[in-house]
């Protein structure tokens, strides 16, 4: 009959057939933080001074203010629709 040999070393998961070790993960870098939001006192600002350049470049004849503010709303959001990463103050 065959003896059995014994062996001095125990064996450990690692020299287990089949079992391999996970892969390690790289460590996910944080996300920049996202830039302020633009306040709604910050915008008004934006579109008042927007309405008064409007105004000047017309030589301030009356009756235009709703218009010039109207004009000045809308270029301020097409603006901080195109951007909204760096709202400008």
């Amino acid at each position: 009959m065959a003896s059995r040999r014994s062996s001095d070393r125990t064996r450990t998961s690692a020299d287990s057939p089949g079992a391999t070790a996970a892969p390690r993960r790289r460590p996910v870098p944080p996300k920049p933080p996202s830039p302020p939001a633009l306040t709604a006192e910050a915008r008004h600002e934006l579109i008042a001074v927007g309405a008064y350049l409007r105004a000047e470049r017309r030589g301030f004849v009356h009756g235009h203010a709703e218009e010039d503010w109207l004009a000045a709303e809308a270029e301020v959001d097409a603006l901080l629709k195109a951007n909204p990463a760096s709202p400008s103050q």
